[in-house]
């Protein structure tokens, strides 16, 4: 063998050689890869002490935002009854300026309406005093006197208490003014197809109106010697616990 053939010789065998310890280090390395991926992929599944922690937090949380907008709600309740007090009020001195006294019946002195809901004891706006003083209210600001969302001169002969006028008006009757203009959810039932109940406070009850301190300012009943105007703000007529002062002074009202 000549020097030229050794020489290939063993250049093949150091080539062959370096391939075969080259694609062993690359199976290797190419394991380790393979492993060091799967490793990073593999997910530890969370423990029943992390779920039952990360369940309260979700249910706290929750329980927080539900009460915000709880919160939230209510006052919202509270300044739209405010505010409708004030309205419902001013149509009240309106209605003064053209009748020289407050909305108050006056067929029979005391009435069974107005004079008869006395807001020191009466303390339940889903009763029969509440609606019925709540009905003399709507009359007497609407003009609607017959209680069908309309206001012509067929309402002009009735009396705010929904009674007929006595002496009966000579015709041609023009229909009563109007001094506020109530909004469908503003009163009960808002399908205004249906007769009007009582007139609807933002927390579903019968808003209060009573001339009953007019009738009796000396035992006394009522508190304001023009009129009564409240909205019991959803609290219970027996509240538990009690609150600290009567419950009046949860009541949104203007006195």
């Amino acid at each position: 063998m000549s020097n030229a053939e050794g020489i290939t010789k063993r250049a093949i065998r150091y080539i062959v050689t370096s391939l075969h310890r080259t694609d062993g280090l690359t199976v290797q390395r190419f394991n380790g890869l393979t492993w060091r991926s799967h490793s990073s992929f593999c997910f530890r599944a969370f423990t029943l002490i992390e779920l039952i922690v990360v369940f309260g937090l979700i249910i706290v949380l929750t329980g927080l935002v539900l009460s915000t907008v709880g919160y939230a709600r209510k006052k919202g309740a509270r300044v739209r009854a405010e505010t409708e007090i004030a309205a419902m009020s001013a149509a009240c001195e309106g209605y003064k300026a053209d009748y020289a006294n407050y909305p108050r019946p006056t067929s029979t002195t005391p009435n069974n309406t107005t004079d008869a809901l006395d807001a020191r004891t009466m303390r339940d706006p889903t009763t029969a005093n509440y609606r019925a003083a709540s009905l003399v209210l709507y009359r007497a600001v609407s003009g609607d006197r017959n209680l069908d969302h309309i206001v012509n001169s067929s309402d002009g002969y009735l009396d705010i208490d929904g009674s007929a006028l006595s002496p009966a008006p000579t015709p041609p009757i023009p229909p009563p003014p109007s001094y506020f203009t109530f909004k469908p959810n503003q009163l009960s039932p808002s399908d205004q197809t249906q007769p009007v109940e009582f007139i609807r406070d933002p927390f579903g009850n019968s808003y209060g109106y009573s001339t009953a301190n007019q009738a009796d300012p000396v035992t006394p009943k009522g508190y304001n010697p023009t009129f009564d105007l409240w909205s019991t703000a959803g609290v219970a007529p027996s509240p538990t616990p009690a609150p600290p002062a009567t419950q009046q002074d949860l009541w949104i009202k203007n006195w």
